[in-house]
C-alpha cells in the first residue's frame, strides 16, 4: 500500500509539473504574440504564427533569439530592419516607413514586455519603436543586459531605470534621448558597459560616472556634451573611452592606467597633453585630433609598449619634436598633420623602413617642403597669440597698477609705492615673456583632414597571416609580362590596364597600370600605396606590391604606377551567371556564399578602416574567384590613390556628408550585384530603366518566374529568395536615406543562407 501510494504521488507530481510547464509555455508564447502585434508584425516574428512547439527550442536566427532557463524565457533578441535614421528635425511623432505607426503605444508595449519577469537579456534593435521610455521598465528587475539601440526613443532616461541594480550593460545608442546624462548612474553599481552614443544629450559629463568602478566601456560620442571632463583615474577597470564629437572644452583630465582605447577627437580640449598619457602602458589606440591642444606632445607617448595608432592631427601643437624620440615596436600609424610643429622629423618617424604610416603635412617642419608651410607661418601664428596674451595681461597689469596708485595716495607714500610699482611692473613683464613662450596659434590650415581620412585599422593590426607587400622594380615587371606584350594584356578594368604576369619564382600575378600627373607628391603617393597594401581580408584580392616609375620618356608630366595583385584563375563573378556562360552557371547556395563573402569584405572596408574606405567600385566584374571559387573583391580602395589624392577644400559637416554619400553609393551598387545574382547580368546602362520598369515583377510568384534566372528558381527556396528580393529592393531605393547599412545587408544575406541550408537539409 505504501509503495503504491508513493508511485501515485510521483505520478501526480509529474503530471502537475508537465501541466504547469505547458501552461507557462503557452502564457509566454501569448505574450510574444502580443509583442508581435504591438510591433506591427515584423517579419522577424513571423515564425511565431501558428507555432505549437516548445518555445524554448525555437531555432535562433541573426534577427531573432529566444533563450530559456528551466522553461522560462530569460533572453529575448529582436533585430529589426528599420535602420534608417531621420534628420535632426525628428520631433517625437510617427514617421511613415521609419517608425511604427501613429497608433503604436510605447506604454502598452512595455506593459506587455514587463510580464516576462525573468528576462535577463533584452535586445530590441532597429524596430522603429518611438516615444518616451516608460518608468515601468524597472519591473524587469532581473535585467542584466538592456539594448534599445537604433530606435526613436526620446525625452529623458527615466529615473526608475536606476532600480535595475543587476544591470551590467546599458546600450541606448542611436536614439533621440535629450537633456542631461543621468546623474544617478552610480546606482547601477554592477554596470560594466555604458553606451549612449548618437543621441541629443547635453550639459556636462556627470561626475557620478566616476564612481562606477566596474565600468570597462564608456561611449558617449556624437552628443552635445559641454564643459569639463572630470578626473577619470578612479575607473581602474576602464578599457575604452569614446567621447568623440561633443563640445567638451576643458584640459585633458587624469586617465586610468588600464585604458586600451581613447577616442576624444572633434571636441574643444585645450592646454597641453598631460605627461601621464605617456604612462598608459596598455594604451593601443589614442585619437586626440580636431581639438585645441597646445605645446609639444610628451615623447613617451610614442614609445608606449602597446601603442599602435596615434592621431594628434589638427591641433595647435608647437615647438620641435626631440631628435632622440623613440617609437614603440607596435606603432603602425602616426598623424601629426595640421599643427605648428617646427624643426626636423625624428628618425623613427621619418624612416620608410619600418612600414609605419606617418602623416606630418601642414606643419613647418624642415622636411617634405612641398607639404609644409614656411617657418614664418608658424612664427606669425605664435606672434598673433603673443599679442592676444599681451593684451590680456596688460589689462591685468593696469588693474593692479590702479589699485596700487590708490593705496599710494591714501598712504602718502608716493615715492616708495612708485618704486614698488616699477618693480612689480618689471615682474609682470617677465611673466608676459614667459607666457609668450607657451602661447599657441589659433589659425587652422585649409589642409585640415586632407590626408587624415585614410587611416587604416589594418595599419595597427599589421599584416597578420598576409603576404608582405614589396616594392617591385620596373625591370621585374617588364620581365614578368614580356615587356608588357599584347599577349599578356587581360583587358581594361574600371581604372587602368591589366596585364597577366609571371614572377621569377613562378607565381602568376595581375598587374594594373595607372598614370598620375607629376604635380602629386611621390612621397605622398608612396605613403598612400603603403596604406592600401595594409588592407588585408580573406575576401579582398591581395595587393602583393607596387612600383612607382616617374621616368617615363614620352611623357615627362606623368608618373606611372603599377599595382601587383594575386592572380585569380576563375575569372569574375559575372561570367558565372547563366546568361554569359550557361555551363559555368552557379546555383543559388553558391551565389549566396559569394555575396556573403563580398559583403564581409565591404563591411570590413567600411568599419575595419578608420574612418572608412567607401566608393569601392562594386560590380559583378570586380568580384573575382580563386581556384577554389572563393570570392574576392578587386578595385577596392582605389579612391585612396586616385581621386582622393586631391586635397578636399571642404571641412567639417561637408566631409561627413561626403562620407555618408559614398557609403550609400556602395550600398546602392551592391544592390545591383544582388539584382544580377537574381536575374542574371544586366546590360550596361540598363540598370536604372530595369529598376523603374521591372522591379514590380518581384511582388508576385508569376512575376518572379518571368524575371528570375531559371538556375536560381530551380535551386532556391522561396523564403530565401524573398529575403534577397526584400534587401535588394531596399539597397537600390532611389532615396539614399532609405537604404540599409552594410551590416544589415550582411545580416540578411546570412539569414537567407541559413534558411536555404535548412531547406536543402529538409529535402
Amino acid at each position: 500500500m505504501g509503495w503504491s501510494s508513493w508511485l501515485l504521488f510521483v505520478y501526480l507530481s509529474w503530471s502537475f509539473f508537465i501541466s504547469s510547464t505547458h501552461e507557462s509555455q503557452t502564457y509566454q508564447l501569448q505574450l510574444l504574440l502580443q509583442l508581435r502585434k504591438h510591433l506591427e508584425h515584423p517579419p522577424q516574428l513571423d515564425i511565431l504564427e501558428g507555432y505549437n512547439g516548445d518555445l524554448c527550442n525555437l531555432s535562433s536566427s541573426p534577427n531573432l533569439g529566444i533563450v530559456c532557463l528551466e522553461n522560462t524565457v530569460t533572453e529575448l533578441k529582436i533585430m529589426g530592419d528599420k535602420l534608417v535614421k531621420v534628420s535632426n528635425d525628428f520631433n517625437g511623432f510617427a514617421i511613415p516607413n521609419q517608425t511604427l505607426s501613429e497608433s503604436f503605444s510605447v506604454d502598452s508595449f512595455v506593459t506587455t514586455l514587463t510580464r516576462l519577469t525573468s528576462l535577463k537579456v533584452l535586445r530590441l534593435v532597429s524596430l522603429g519603436i518611438w516615444g518616451p521610455l516608460p518608468d515601468k521598465i524597472h519591473r524587469l528587475y532581473s535585467l542584466e543586459v538592456l539594448d534599445l539601440s537604433s530606435n526613436f526613443f526620446f525625452g529623458s532616461v527615466p529615473l526608475q531605470l536606476s532600480r535595475l541594480v543587476k544591470l551590467n550593460s546599458l546600450t541606448l545608442d542611436g536614439n533621440y534621448f535629450n537633456g542631461s546624462v543621468p546623474d544617478w548612474l552610480d546606482s547601477l553599481s554592477n554596470l560594466t558597459i555604458l553606451s549612449l552614443k548618437s543621441n541629443r544629450f547635453n550639459g556636462q559629463f556627470p561626475s557620478s560616472i566616476c564612481r562606477i568602478i566596474t565600468l570597462t566601456d564608456i561611449a558617449l560620442s556624437h552628443n552635445h556634451l559641454t564643459g569639463k571632463l572630470p578626473d577619470l583615474s578612479t575607473l581602474s577597470s576602464l578599457h575604452m573611452l569614446d567621447l568623440r564629437e561633443n563640445k567638451l572644452d576643458s584640459d585633458l583630465p587624469g586617465m586610468p592606467k588600464e585604458l586600451i582605447t581613447v577616442l576624444l577627437s572633434n571636441n574643444s580640449f585645450s592646454g597641453k597633453i598631460p605627461g601621464q598619457f605617456g604612462q598608459l602602458n596598455q594604451l593601443q589606440h589614442l585619437d586626440l585630433s580636431l581639438n585645441h591642444l597646445s605645446g609639444t606632445p610628451p615623447s613617451t607617448m610614442f614609445s608606449l609598449p602597446n601603442i599602435s595608432y596615434l592621431n594628434l592631427a589638427s591641433n595647435m601643437l608647437s615647438g620641435p619634436l626631440p631628435n632622440h624620440l623613440l617609437c614603440g615596436s607596435k606603432l603602425g600609424f602616426v598623424d601629426l598633420s595640421s599643427n605648428k610643429l617646427i624643426g626636423g622629423l625624428p628618425s623613427c618617424l621619418g624612416s620608410m623602413l619600418d612600414k609605419r604610416v606617418v602623416k606630418f603635412g601642414g606643419n613647418c617642419l624642415s622636411v617634405d617642403s612641398q607639404n609644409q608651410h614656411q617657418e614664418s607661418y608658424c612664427n606669425v601664428a605664435n606672434e598673433e597669440g603673443k599679442q592676444s596674451r599681451c593684451r590680456a595681461v596688460g589689462v591685468l597689469v593696469a588693474a593692479i597698477g590702479g589699485a596700487v596708485l590708490v593705496i599710494s595716495l591714501l598712504a602718502l607714500l608716493v615715492v616708495f609705492l612708485r618704486r614698488r610699482y616699477r618693480s612689480r611692473r618689471t615682474f609682470k613683464q617677465n611673466i608676459i615673456s614667459k607666457a609668450e613662450q607657451d602661447n599657441i596659434p589659433t589659425g587652422v590650415s585649409s589642409e585640415v583632414l586632407a590626408n587624415a581620412r585614410f587611416i587604416s585599422e589594418a595599419a595597427k593590426l599589421g599584416t597578420q597571416g598576409a603576404p608582405v607587400c614589396r616594392v617591385f622594380t620596373l625591370e621585374e615587371l617588364k620581365e614578368a609580362t614580356n615587356n608588357f606584350d599584347s599577349s599578356s594584356f587581360m583587358g581594361e578594368g574600371s581604372i587602368g590596364k591589366i596585364y597577366k604576369g609571371r614572377l621569377e619564382n613562378g607565381t602568376y600575378v595581375a598587374i594594373r597600370s595607372l598614370s598620375f600627373l607629376k604635380k602629386h607628391s611621390i612621397q605622398n603617393l608612396k605613403v598612400r600605396l603603403d596604406l592600401l597594401s595594409k588592407l588585408h581580408h580573406p575576401h579582398l584580392v591581395g595587393l602583393l606590391g607596387h612600383c612607382v616609375d616617374s621616368g617615363i620618356q614620352n611623357d615627362s608630366s606623368s608618373t606611372k604606377v603599377f599595382l601587383v595583385y594575386e592572380y585569380m584563375p576563375n575569372g569574375n563573378y559575372r561570367t558565372h551567371l547563366s546568361e554569359m556562360c550557361p555551363e559555368k552557371a552557379l546555383g543559388w547556395p553558391d551565389r549566396l556564399a559569394i555575396l556573403i563573402g563580398v559583403a564581409k569584405a565591404v563591411h570590413f572596408l567600411h568599419t575595419g578602416v578608420i574612418p572608412g574606405a567607401f566608393n569601392n567600385r562594386l560590380k559583378t566584374d570586380n568580384i573575382l574567384l580563386d581556384e577554389h571559387r572563393i570570392a574576392k573583391l578587386s578595385d577596392y580602395g582605389m579612391s585612396i590613390i586616385t581621386d582622393e589624392i586631391e586635397k578636399p577644400e571642404a571641412k567639417g559637416d561637408v566631409l561627413k556628408s561626403s562620407h555618408k554619400i559614398k557609403l550609400e553609393d556602395d550600398v546602392y551598387n551592391f544592390g545591383f550585384i544582388l539584382l544580377e545574382s537574381l536575374v542574371g547580368p544586366i546590360v550596361t546602362g540598363k540598370g536604372e530603366a530595369f529598376l523603374l520598369n521591372e522591379m514590380a515583377s518581384f511582388g508576385s510568384q508569376d512575376g518572379r518566374r518571368k524575371i528570375v534566372d531559371p538556375v536560381v528558381l530551380t535551386t532556391c527556396s522561396q523564403e530565401s529568395l524573398s529575403i534577397l528580393v526584400s534587401i535588394t529592393s531596399k539597397c537600390i531605393s532611389p532615396e539614399p536615406s532609405t537604404r540599409p547599412s552594410f551590416e544589415d545587408v550582411l545580416w540578411n544575406l546570412q539569414y537567407a543562407a541559413q534558411v536555404q541550408a535548412m531547406a536543402d537539409a529538409d529535402q
